[in-house]
């Protein structure tokens, strides 16, 4: 008697988690195959070379490593064949325009000395706020990034019973700038240091919740990581892993709608050709999928309503000259914090003063540049795309960030600059179909933003699920690839 064939599964999008739940799903025993608008995997984590410099384009900042191992392990193939990492030792460098620097290991106990010596407050102080950070993830990680929100059946767990009497404790009351400020009142810069948490989801410490804290855990008490060959590997390493296990990828291939028949997802059309499919997994940001692939549908009112997170002018600068205060993460603080998240959030402006991120991988990868050179990825927050004039907002940014690291860092760093260019919110919107250019999705900015995001499965189509940064449990790396074995464990065979 001849075997059934297997189930065929239609994945939109190559993203980190379109990537690894082609992985679980073929695991599971379906055919897979994956339509990706762009002619490499990867989605917001791009590459990018320009004469002699390598950058990544997108994620910059490497946490949870075990996560990448699983999808890769859980299908039978061994992880250190597709990726290598290795743990950094600090986690960042803190500048301020007092000259005040913070170069210090990332593990708790010497950060917390470090931090003590040079700005304040007791190392007991700071060891106590990681361990509070720990207990919440470890007490959350089961009922908010792990399983579905959207379903009953996860509210009947041990996991949330236990959690249930720790509420009061977790920050859902306050924010993550009150929490902080009440724990460090007698020190400004770290009070500031902590809050930065906050853009790690693309969100305001001025207004998302205090259970915020709990990032810096993935931070400190479990480090930071260094992918060989830059951040790109890590979404090579799984298109790879999929391409051994069976799973095809269509790539420069753009999906224009989803089909539904008989109130089912049917498969996928792309130019005039169908595909079909017993199960669609949308991995393109949830709003993008509603107006362009789910047109007949009309946008649910929880995704509606749900505020985007921030977004980045991003400048790649290809510098002559090395600069040993600098690491592989750095951070150039403004004086005036909430200022910045309210031009951010409310004003929909980019701020006079901004924050500077900057991450240089030639510092652990030297051919990211020529010798005695550096690849500069510099990072501003901004707001998402509402027709913001960018071109002059791009202008004047480029103006005051390279006046800000010229003050900070003593040089002429425009005179430096031997190769450049730029990604602005639309940009990433045209490359990414994510609303606005948005990089996490929606913001964290509401006490129930956790349970507004949209579930990773559609409860009026069967047969459609979504993956990704926009939906359940939110953006970065970490939380795409548990999106995507939240939404390979609701999907049956």
């Amino acid at each position: 008697m001849p075997s059934k064939p297997p189930r065929h599964a239609v994945i939109v999008g190559a993203g980190i988690a379109g990537l690894a739940t082609a992985i679980r799903l073929k695991t599971k025993g379906y055919a897979v195959e994956v339509f990706e608008s762009a002619h490499q995997p990867g989605g917001k984590m791009g590459i990018m070379e320009m004469n002699g410099f390598r950058f990544d384009t997108g994620p910059s900042l490497f946490t949870l490593p075990k996560l990448v191992d699983e999808v890769i392990a859980d299908a039978g193939l061994i992880p250190g064949n597709y990726l290598k990492y290795t743990k950094h030792p600090t986690a960042c460098r803190y500048f301020w325009e007092d000259g005040t620097r913070l170069f210090a290991e990332g593990t708790p106990n010497e950060f917390a000395k470090k931090a003590s010596e040079v700005l304040g407050d007791a190392p007991e102080n700071i060891q106590k706020y990681f361990v509070e950070a720990g207990k919440m993830y470890d007490l959350t990680k089961g009922v908010f990034l792990q399983r579905s929100l959207h379903r009953w059946q996860t509210y009947f767990t041990r996991v949330v019973w236990r959690a249930i009497p720790k509420l009061p404790t977790l920050g859902l009351f306050s924010t993550l700038h009150e929490r902080n400020a009440k724990r460090f009142s007698g020190s400004p810069k770290l009070i500031q240091l902590f809050d930065r948490f906050a853009t790690y989801n693309g969100s305001s410490p001025y207004l998302t919740p205090g259970i915020m804290q709990m990032i810096c855990h993935l931070e400190h008490n479990i480090g930071t990581y260094y992918p060989e060959g830059g951040m790109h590997s890590i979404a090579r390493a799984l298109h790879r892993a999929g391409e051994d296990l069976g799973v095809k990828y269509h790539f420069g291939l753009p999906v224009k709608t989803i089909a539904v028949k008989n109130g089912c997802a049917s498969g996928v059309v792309v130019g005039e050709k169908f595909h079909a499919a017993d199960v669609v997994v949308s991995n393109v940001d949830v709003r993008s999928t509603y107006k362009h692939l789910l047109p007949q549908l009309k946008m649910p009112k929880n995704v509606q309503r749900q505020k985007p997170s921030s977004s980045a002018i991003i400048f790649y600068w290809g510098i002559r000259g090395q600069f040993s205060e600098l690491d592989l993460h750095n951070i150039f603080f403004t004086e005036n914090y909430e200022a910045e998240f309210t031009s951010i959030f409310t004003v929909k402006d980019l701020y006079e003063d901004p924050t500077v991120y900057l991450n240089i991988t030639s510092k652990l990868s030297p051919q990211d540049a020529p010798n005695g050179c550096e690849n500069w990825f510099v990072m501003v927050n901004a707001p998402a795309d509402e027709g913001q004039d960018w071109e002059t907002l791009v202008a004047l940014t480029r103006k005051r960030v390279l006046e800000k690291l010229g003050r900070m860092l003593g040089k002429d760093i425009s005179a430096m600059i031997t190769v450049e260019d730029v990604l602005t919110p639309p940009k990433i919107e045209r490359q990414t179909a994510s609303q606005g250019g948005a990089l996490y999705g929606s913001s964290s900015n509401e006490r129930m933003a956790a349970f507004l995001r949209h579930a990773n499965f559609s409860r009026k189509i069967p047969g459609l699920f979504f993956c990704g940064g926009s939906v359940h449990p939110g953006g970065g790396i970490p939380l795409c690839l548990l999106s995507a074995k939240i939404t390979s464990e609701l999907i049956s065979i």
